[in-house]
């Protein structure tokens, strides 16, 4: 049986109807349109599904829809209501990313960390992004655009 959930997406409310085994990402992408959050593997080992759930990063593909009900999610699409932010201009100023697919996920995954610490050593930036496979880049500009945001 479907049930109603309620829940605030990107600072709006949002009201819909979940099936049972319904997962976040599912419901992120097809219901509500949000597309940042990308299915890599359906499994939670690639990241590429990232999203905030209450300040923290969660894989959206392990989240059961109905866990959400009067949560907070902040995906990508959030964090650009005013264009580019800080760290999203310091990973294009860094080429950190070539096809872009593992982007919103790491994106998300250092500006939990940043929210949490302003000046990460390199150590605690390779930890917060260790959940999230980038194929193309390496990891090095990856790094290098967060470090430099805090510079």
């Amino acid at each position: 049986m479907n049930k109603e959930i309620n829940f605030v997406l990107n600072g709006e409310k949002v009201n819909l109807e979940v099936a049972p085994g319904e997962i976040l990402l599912e419901v992120l992408r097809e219901k509500l349109g949000v597309k940042s959050p990308k299915c890599g593997c359906n499994k939670g080992d690639c990241g590429t599904c990232t999203v905030i759930l209450n300040g923290k990063t969660v894989r959206s593909c392990l989240v059961l829809a109905i866990e959400v009900d009067n949560q907070e999610v902040v995906t990508l699409e959030g964090l650009m209501q005013s264009g580019l932010t800080p760290l999203q201009e310091s990973f294009l100023k860094n080429n950190s990313f070539q096809c872009g697919f593992c982007a919103p996920g790491i994106i998300l995954s250092a500006t939990e960390l940043l929210g949490k610490n302003s000046k990460p050593e390199k150590r605690e930036i390779q930890e917060a992004i260790a959940g999230n496979l980038c194929r193309c880049s390496g990891y090095s500009p990856i790094i290098d655009a967060i470090i430099d945001i805090t510079n």
